[in-house]
């Protein structure tokens, strides 16, 4: 059984990464998308709340699960019984820190492999930051995320403001 991680800090999903969940379910028998706990980045929402945006995201797939994580990411693979990290690369310049991951995670476990997918075009210039800047400034945001991520967006933002 092939099973795959997808890991991230999915703060939020954006279109960009659902584009990525759909594509590999295509080829992996299961996939978990794996929300990092403990990641070295400052977050808008918690971990739950992030987890919970995936899961109202992706409530339409079937073979996909959402859990949390924290510490290393082959652990958590390895915990999972999967043998397959997803990563996403929206261009040639995320490819050298994400080949660096990658070779760190094959030294620590060489019984994982590394895929790395190239989002759509029409997303290659989609991140998280980019959303919740627009997003802030009252921007559309209706193309780029998913509709749960623009409520959630638009109601943060708009309390603040308040």
């Amino acid at each position: 059984m092939k099973i795959a991680v997808y890991p991230g800090s999915f703060d939020p999903i954006t279109n960009g990464h659902l584009n990525i969940i759909k594509r590999t379910i295509i080829i992996v028998d299961k996939l978990i998308v794996a929300v990092a706990v403990d990641s070295k980045k400052s977050t808008l929402f918690s971990a739950q709340e992030r987890a919970d945006m995936i899961k109202e995201a992706i409530k339409d797939l079937e073979n996909v699960e959402v859990l949390s994580f924290s510490g290393l990411l082959t652990d958590f693979v390895r915990k999972n019984k999967a043998n397959i990290i997803i990563r996403g690369m929206r261009a040639i310049s995320d490819f050298e820190h994400e080949s660096q991951l990658a070779l760190m995670n094959k030294g620590l476990a060489p019984e994982i492999e590394t895929i790395f997918l190239v989002t759509c075009s029409k997303y290659s210039y989609l991140n998280s930051s980019i959303v919740k800047e627009i997003a802030s400034l009252n921007g559309n945001i209706s193309q780029l995320v998913p509709e749960i991520v623009e409520k959630k967006l638009k109601t943060l933002f708009f309390n603040r403001k308040a």
